[in-house]
């Protein structure tokens, strides 16, 4: 996993790895029939240590809303290498999900004060960044944050400002 693994968090290391196995598809179809496809996808995934049946869960979610997406006649327009922008639509989407790092290294929801920890299997779990969106909150004996990706704190007054203010 670490040659996907991007500094600014698991959902972009999520994308990394699609567009890896996407990469490595395209070169493959013109060779392989639609039988050999499933064998290759599991022999690929093996090969990097990757969950065969999450990427194939992934790639009908993705070919699902590229169909609605088509089907509404909306542009489909990808952000490229431009992570920022991804990142910027994460904090949009997961403003809700934000959380700030503590002095002692915890990280605090602003939604609803929760002191939570990032999960151990996050590419995140070392850096500590200062704000970060989440998905996912699981309570073991601890309460943790998974699926995180990095953000600007400012970021959250600007793309939520019915939410966050200056003064909070």
């Amino acid at each position: 996993m670490k040659c996907f693994a991007s500094p600014d968090g698991d959902h972009i290391t999520l994308v990394n790895v699609y567009r890896a196995y996407d990469e490595f598809f395209v070169k493959r179809k013109l060779q392989l029939g639609k039988d050999k496809h499933g064998k290759v996808l599991r022999k690929w995934c093996k090969e990097n240590y990757i969950n065969s049946r999450s990427l194939r869960h992934a790639r009908d979610i993705h070919s699902q809303i590229h169909g609605h997406v088509q089907q509404m006649g909306l542009c489909i327009s990808s952000c490229g290498d431009d992570m920022l922008q991804f990142r910027r639509c994460l904090a949009a989407s997961f403003f809700l999900n934000a959380a700030v790092r503590q002095p002692e290294g915890t990280y605090r929801t602003l939604a609803s004060g929760q002191i939570v920890q990032i999960h151990p299997t996050s590419v995140l779990f070392r850096s500590k960044p200062e704000c970060i969106v989440f998905n996912e909150l699981v309570q073991t004996s601890n309460k943790y944050i998974r699926n995180i990706t990095r953000i600007d704190f400012l970021w959250l007054t600007e793309l939520a400002p019915h939410y966050y203010s200056m003064q909070d």
